[in-house]
């Protein structure tokens, strides 16, 4: 009795875990229960980590959840973003921004084809104009800076100031934004 006792306290601090208990079904066969199917959880074939340290709200936003998933992370259309991300006071931009003018035909280098719903949006024709207005919500619904998207230059923020446009002159006055002028 005492080594079957011994094997048992063996057994749980080596992780063994239920092998010397009567519940076990191993044990008890008449005690087994149907085991529930094991899920295979859906990973993401990229790491995008780095990027949802502050961006987490992406971590379910349907175009980037849908692009993680078959390998096509942040960076695929953001690039490496070092220094934004190393950017504590976030006032430096990531690499690379869309106006809207641009979605479309970077979209379209990955997505050529279109079916016969996309054409009249494409064509402008139809009330949504860009690619994110449908597929998925791919924007900060809360901003605290905003940058130029063609130039990477910072308009506002809620901490910095941001220096002020300048015109051909090198004085205000570029943007013909009064608010930022």
């Amino acid at each position: 009795m005492r080594s079957i006792v011994r094997l048992c306290l063996w057994a749980l601090s080596v992780g063994v875990g239920m092998a010397c208990n009567r519940e076990n079904p191993a044990n008890n066969p008449a005690s087994a229960k149907p085991k529930p199917k094991a899920s295979v959880p859906i990973e993401p074939a990229v790491d995008n980590s780095r990027c949802h340290v502050c961006h987490l709200n992406y971590t379910e936003e349907i175009l980037a959840a849908k692009h993680a998933l078959v390998g096509v992370g942040c960076e695929k259309c953001h690039g490496a973003s070092d220094a934004h991300c190393g950017d504590e006071n976030n006032i430096t931009a990531p690499d690379t921004m869309y106006p809207t003018e641009k979605i479309n035909p970077f979209c379209m280098q990955c997505h050529p084809e279109l079916s016969d719903i996309h054409k009249p949006i494409l064509a402008g024709t139809f009330e949504r104009k860009y690619c994110t207005e449908c597929h998925g919500d791919h924007r900060l619904t809360r901003r605290s800076r905003v940058w130029d998207k063609t130039t990477g230059r910072l308009l506002m923020s809620d901490q910095v100031a941001a220096p002020p446009p300048k015109d051909a002159k090198g004085g205000p006055g570029a943007s013909g934004n009064p608010a930022i002028d």
